[in-house]
């Protein structure tokens, strides 16, 4: 018998709960088949800028979608999936859809049609006729300004816990910095799939060391991840040359290959698992009444046992629905701690930037390195908040094990997905760092004020000579004059420098407090959102649980009381119905099982 498909196996279970008039599992039914009519395996290309990910994703689906330039190119998020016919639509920040051409894409997505990301787009989607994309691959090429350790890198680090895989990019001119190091342990830690890309082999003979150095660097800081050296301009021009040859030294098979069997096979393989384990549960709960039923039509004088025995188990259920359950305060608990943590961890990682930057600033004159250090305190910023959110999304997971425990007993294995919010504009909500304009100190103000200064110091020394003899105005005064109104002018310069350093210190404490303020008011609404998705997961999960069991006693009730010839009749029903629903647990079982696996 062949195996059916996952969306045949969902709507056999719906026609089941619909024939027994469980709307409470059809509605848990129903979210598993929407997941399923979206199968997008949502993989993110990200790297440093300049290091060849639009020229990557260009190659992989044989088209110039993606802006490439000597300059920094990609300025908004391009999503590349399967369509028809050739297609693009612009996602404003708001939600409106534009659709543009295909070739005119550059216009609104580069750094030169859109410098900045002035028009306010969130992302642009485009769908091809491709066969590399037809199994549901959805490849995104992220922005590449001001590298990983900007706010676009701290954007991405967000946006990785709601990813499918992550494509890590980095060129063979040299092996892998401190800074893409550090994005591949954290990417590694929440995101399921890490692929690692060394592109333009072409341009650099030694290449191969590079790879060399790049995979014992992975190795080292033990991120599990292959590494695929590739030619991007290779591939392009084997594929419009057809030459065969070409395309194989390119690399480029092998990437393919990967990204077709370990990202979107294994996707699939998830999906396939996780409606088995959807349409188990239900097969679970339908049959704990059929079996109640079937046991006391067997036994009627031991229904009264099954029965009491069926109300505690009912009790426990429905004293996990109260506000009062043990995993509601588990859940309430842990969201308090966590929103104190990450406030703290938060807190905690912007005082130590900001005594880094203070003690930076004690040394160097700000208004000769503002950009420079504007830059990097940005880049410290981005990095710090990366590591809170990918510290957070740890945590919410390990909470929602702990809650999840108080199930185990009652129902297995219920936990969500926990698919995080992208907070992809909170950083730049935050007010940007700028250092007040210094105060100006030109030729005439020196002048002035070393006339002031040398004025006292010329008329004192003056006043003593007349004693020997001497006028005013004699060598000695003047000579005085001009040291006092030298050291006057040095003085001034010196408290102008005090004077930017303690404003440029008072501007990072200012917009450092600014990220804080928002990047906490955004980790807050998540974990709140995060608690409510929990609430309404297991409250849900607890419902049916009770109905089940209730229907359970119900059925139990009927059969014991029951004459002999009705529950020899009602038997052969019991059992005919116990087998159309095992008959669905096998079919569920079937998927559980990888596509392939017998080889």
């Amino acid at each position: 018998m062949s195996t059916r498909t996952p969306i045949e196996v969902v709507d056999l279970a719906l026609k089941a709960v619909d024939a027994y008039r469980r709307e409470d599992l059809a509605a848990r039914l129903a979210l598993t088949r929407h997941r399923l009519l979206d199968p997008a395996v949502r993989v993110l290309v990200v790297g440093e800028f300049k290091q060849g990910k639009s020229q990557l994703v260009n190659a992989i689906v044989n088209a110039p979608v993606c802006p490439v330039d000597d300059d920094v190119a990609t300025a908004v998020p391009v999503a590349v999936r399967y369509a028809d016919e050739p297609g693009a639509t612009l996602v404003g920040e708001d939600g409106s859809r534009t659709g543009v051409a295909v070739d005119r894409l550059e216009d609104h997505v580069s750094e030169a049609g859109n410098p900045g990301n002035r028009r306010g787009l969130r992302e642009a989607e485009v769908g091809l006729p491709r066969s590399v994309l037809a199994g549901g691959l959805c490849l995104v090429d992220t922005p590449g300004v001001g590298g990983l350790g900007s706010v676009h890198g701290a954007v991405t680090m967000a946006a990785l816990p709601a990813a499918d895989a992550v494509v890590v990019v980095s060129d063979a001119a040299q092996e892998y910095t401190a800074t893409e190091l550090e994005f591949l342990r954290q990417a590694a830690r929440v995101c399921p799939t890490v692929v690692c890309v060394l592109t333009k082999i072409d341009l650099y003979p030694d290449w191969r060391r590079v790879a060399d150095r790049d995979r014992a660097h992975l190795a080292t800081a033990d991120v599990p991840a292959e590494l695929f050296p590739v030619s991007s301009t290779l591939r392009l021009h084997a594929v419009r040359t057809t030459d065969q040859a070409l395309n194989q030294e390119s690399g480029f098979p092998e990437l393919l290959t990967h990204l077709r069997e370990r990202i979107v096979g294994r996707a699939a393989d998830l999906a396939r698992r996780s409606v088995a384990h959807d349409v188990r549960a239900v097969v679970l709960q339908l049959t704990t009444s059929m079996e109640a039923e079937l046991t006391a039509l067997r036994d009627p004088e031991g229904a009264t046992d099954l029965v009491g025995g069926l109300q505690v188990a009912k009790q426990r259920a429905d004293a996990l629905r109260e506000r009062s359950a043990r995993w509601q305060q588990t859940l309430g608990d842990g969201i308090a701690d966590l929103i104190s943590d990450v406030e703290f961890d938060l807190r905690d990682r912007m005082r130590q930037i900001t005594r880094e930057a203070e003690a930076e600033l004690d040394g160097i004159d700000p208004a000769l390195v503002e950009e420079q250090f504007a830059g990097w305190v940005r880049q410290r910023v981005s990095a710090a908040a990366s590591a809170t959110f990918v510290w957070t999304h740890q945590r919410a997971r390990w909470l929602a094990g702990q809650v999840g425990e108080h199930f185990a007993d009652e129902g297995g294995e219920v936990l969500p997905d926990l698919h995080s919010r992208d907070p992809d504009s909170t950083l730049g909500r935050a007010v940007p760092l700028a250092f007040d304009a210094p105060e100006s100190f030109g030729f005439g103000k020196k002048l002035l004020v070393g006339v002031r200064g040398g004025y006292g110091g010329t008329l004192m020394v003056g006043m003593l000579s007349t004693v020997g003899g001497l006028a005013l105005l004699n060598p000695l005064s003047l000579a005085a004059g001009v040291l006092l109104g030298g050291k006057v002018v040095k003085d001034e310069r010196k408290r102008m420098l005090e004077k930017r350093r303690a404003d440029a210190k008072a501007a990072v404490r200012r917009s450092l407090d600014d990220v804080v303020f928002q990047l906490g008011k955004d980790s807050r609404d998540l974990l709140r959102e995060l608690q409510r998705d929990l609430r309404d997961h297991f409250t849900t999960r607890a419902g049916e649980l009770s109905r089940s069991l209730g229907e359970s006693i119900r059925s139990a009730q009927s059969a014991a009381e029951a004459g002999r010839e009705e529950r020899d009749k009602r038997l052969l029903d019991v059992r005919a119905e116990l087998k159309r629903v095992a008959h669905l647990a096998a079919a569920a079982d079937a998927l559980a099982e990888p596509v392939g696996s017998a080889s």
